[in-house]
């Protein structure tokens, strides 16, 4: 099942939009892929001040094997 695309138009760096078609053609893949990776890769990392889940998951991780050394320094 193919997702629903929605087409847009917009002005970009003219160098930018060659090094995008470029990178898209060295991995054998559409330039609308690629364009897509990057819109979500942005959007992931601006992570609206939330952090991704795998790194919540280390903190916790972490915080359970330091806590004997956390109440010595607390101390």
């Amino acid at each position: 099942m193919s997702k629903k695309r929605q087409q847009f138009t917009s002005e970009v760096d003219p160098e930018l939009l060659a090094a995008l078609h470029t990178l898209a053609r060295q991995d054998g893949r559409r330039f609308e892929d690629v364009l897509e990776v990057a819109l979500r890769s942005y959007i992931a990392a601006r992570g609206h001040g939330t952090p991704r889940p795998e790194v919540m998951a280390h903190f916790r991780d972490s915080l359970e094997k330091n806590r004997e050394l956390m109440k010595l320094l607390a101390e």
